[in-house]
């Protein structure tokens, strides 16, 4: 059986170097190409004729393209986790042969980590929840960029206690024709700004509430609908952005993706464990703990809750509900000795866990 021939990758928009071993042989042979993906595809075709063939490159902005061209000619070709990557400490020197270099040597070693790659429906879908998600704060970043333009300006909205209600709203309207000179003219464009904003955030929940209500993802949206807190959008960011819950053998696996694990430095007889990790997914640890804040008032009988587990199988029921008592009774005890946001992240924490045997149990990710 021939040895298999090992290529790091190192990939960029206008180059990509490949860094080339065979058997055990300690230095590379440096291949250096443009970035057109047919020259590569030629690469890789003479190194087949070699033996069998296995690549990696970085996760970038480059994205999964040239692993879904290597992986469709019969290629094995994974994306590596770059923050998994193992490098020494005092090692200053950084280019792009030596960087192909070293993930081929670790390729071949095993010591480096793959991500998950998703399909190209997947990834659409979790671009357009992401760039909905920048909306969203551009949205509240304008909201204070407008209340700093009249708190300077000692406008104060003094009719109502909460801001960006419809009365509220009628109030910055009445301002915006009565000022005069450039403070009429900066609260006019951004208010324009605003109303833009929000316009495109409609139509953005409207493509995303139409995309809920279709194979495949619909099953484990509502699935998911039946835990307080999570609505379509929730369940539709937790959805595209775990993919297949059965990649997560145990809840901890994804809590750990989430990076909602407390940090540990235990030697000895010394153990000590520190706030969260914070690594591996944002979206999903953001979405998670604003889930979690809809539990901390106590369980009791919610009509809208109740509809949205209408339908669904047992089993399902009767997780939603053990979260709803559990994580409630978890949040009120914590915030007897705990602050309320370390109190939210351990109700996130569990939260994670009770979203892992939803989707377990759901019929789409039961094979």
């Amino acid at each position: 059986m021939k040895e298999y021939i090992w290529v790091g990758l190192d990939v960029h928009v206008d180059s990509i170097t490949a860094a080339i071993l065979e058997g055990d042989t300690g230095k590379p042979e440096v291949v250096r190409l443009s970035g057109d993906l047919m020259k590569v595809r030629r690469l890789f075709r003479r190194l087949a004729k070699r033996g069998p063939v296995r690549a990696c490159y970085e996760a970038s902005g480059a994205g999964f393209v040239l692993q879904r061209v290597l992986t469709r000619d019969g290629f094995d070709c994974e994306v590596i986790a770059p923050s998994l990557t193992p490098r020494k400490p005092g090692d200053r020197r950084k280019t792009d042969r030596i960087d192909a270099g070293m993930l081929a040597r670790l390729y071949r070693s095993g010591h480096l980590t793959p991500v998950h790659i998703p399909d190209q429906d997947q990834q659409s879908l979790r671009g357009l929840l992401r760039l909905r998600y920048s909306y969203q704060m551009q949205c509240q970043k304008t909201k204070r960029r407008i209340c700093g333009i009249l708190l300077s300006r000692g406008l104060i909205y003094r009719e109502g206690k909460s801001l960006w209600t419809q009365r509220h709203k009628r109030w910055l309207n009445k301002l915006r024709h009565e000022l005069e000179g450039p403070l009429q003219t900066s609260l006019a464009a951004e208010l324009e700004h605003l109303e833009y904003l929000e316009m495109q955030r409609g139509s953005f929940d409207a493509e995303i509430e139409r995309y809920a209500q279709r194979p495949p993802y619909r099953v484990v949206v509502e699935a998911l609908c039946c835990l307080r807190g999570v609505k379509t959008l929730t369940a539709m960011t937790l959805a595209s952005e775990i993919g297949d819950i059965n990649r997560f053998r145990s809840p901890p696996g994804l809590m750990a993706f989430v990076g909602l694990i407390p940090q540990e430095r235990s030697s000895g007889e010394r153990e000590y464990k520190g706030p969260i990790t914070k690594a591996g997914n944002t979206y999903l640890r953001r979405i998670l703990v604003e889930a979690a804040w809809n539990n901390r008032y106590r369980s009791g009988a919610d009509l809208i809750l109740n509809r949205r587990r209408q339908g669904q199988p047992p089993e399902i029921v009767a997780i939603a509900v053990k979260a709803q008592h559990r994580l409630s009774r978890k949040f009120n005890k914590l915030l007897y000795r705990k602050h309320k946001h370390v109190a939210v992240i351990a109700v996130a924490r569990e939260l994670c866990g009770f979203v892992w045997a939803i989707m377990k149990a759901a019929p789409q990710y039961q094979h």
